[in-house]
Formats: C-alpha cells, sequence, structure tokens
C-alpha cells in the first residue's frame, strides 16, 4: 500500500561518505577544531565536540521507584559521601558512605547496600543497576534501570551449606537522573 501512494523506498544517502568522514577525521585530528571550514555542518560538528559538551558532568542524584520500591541514591551527599535510601512500602532504610558498595562494570555501575543481616543464616542485599546517562540542558534525563534483591544463603551448620547459595528477584525502577548542586 504505501508502495503505490509514496512509490518504491529508496534507501536515504547517508549523512557523510567514508571519504568526507575520513578527511572531516583527519582535519580534525591534525587541525584541531579551528581547522574545519565554515558552514553549517561545521558548526554543529564543532558545537557537538566543544570542551564545554565534553565537560558535561555526569548525574549525582537518581531517582527510582517500582516493584513496590522507591530508591534514592545520592553519589555525593553535602558531606561528599555518598547516600542510598531504600523504601519497601512502609519501611525504609538509610545507608551512607561506606555501607554503600559501588562496582563500576561495562553495563553501569552496580550500587549495593545490605538490607537484612543475620548471624546464622545469611543475608539479603538490594542492587541497582545505574546506567551511565548523559544530561540535557536542564540537568535531568529519564531512567529505566532494573532493581536486584538477592539473597545470599548461610548456615553454621556445615550439611546444611551446600547447593546454590545466592537467589535473586529483579524489578523493574524507573524514574530520574539529575544533576543537584551541593
Amino acid at each position: 500500500m504505501a508502495d503505490e501512494v509514496f512509490g518504491p523506498r529508496r534507501a536515504a544517502p547517508p549523512l557523510l561518505t567514508r571519504r568526507a568522514f575520513g578527511t572531516l577525521w583527519y582535519t580534525l585530528c591534525v587541525g584541531g577544531l579551528g581547522a574545519l571550514p565554515l558552514g553549517p555542518v561545521a558548526s554543529v560538528v564543532r558545537r557537538a565536540i566543544t570542551p564545554e559538551a565534553s565537560r558535561r558532568a555526569p548525574p549525582n542524584l537518581y531517582e527510582l521507584r517500582g516493584a513496590g520500591l522507591r530508591v534514592t541514591y545520592s553519589t555525593t551527599g553535602i558531606d561528599g559521601r555518598p547516600r542510598f535510601v531504600y523504601r519497601d512500602g512502609a519501611d525504609t532504610l538509610s545507608f551512607e558512605g561506606d555501607e554503600i558498595r559501588t562496582s563500576d562494570t561495562e553495563i553501569g555501575t552496580l550500587v549495593t547496600v545490605t538490607i537484612v543481616q543475620t548471624v546464622d543464616t545469611g543475608s539479603t542485599s538490594f542492587t541497582v543497576l545505574v546506567p551511565r546517562v548523559n544530561l540535557d540542558e536542564t540537568g535531568r534525563a529519564p531512567v529505566v534501570t532494573e532493581g536486584i534483591t538477592t539473597d545470599h544463603r548461610f548456615s553454621v551448620i556445615p550439611a546444611f551449606d551446600t547447593g546454590q547459595m545466592e537467589t535473586y528477584r529483579v524489578g523493574r525502577l524507573s524514574g530520574t537522573a539529575s544533576l543537584v548542586e551541593s
């Protein structure tokens, strides 16, 4: 039907040919931004790769909800220490500093807190997968990610300490990432 109305589909021409891209790359490498010729394409490229654009700060506050949870994670509080607030229904748990564990991975930063600790049966931790986010000029961006609740099984009786030691519950979280002045 669309072909009858609009005619046969044709592939869109590339924005830059391979040769033009190579020339642009060489010009930038050898001469820097000042070497770009004048024109609308050059001004767009200049704006996109200016030092101001590359120095844009990452978010320092994540406010997320979903799966019956509300999570607030601040990478740096007023005192420079991270803060993490976990709300599950009526329960609110607050963490700061070394109580928050982070691990940078290729899929984002894993931010983990221990929400239940026992002496003889194990613990429960909660991890939020914090994706890399580029903020716009408003300093905010929507975020969709996952929260993982992990039950770590442990027994003081060696016979019960076999098999799978962790079980996971994964839930979708969504909200905002933002840059807040501290």
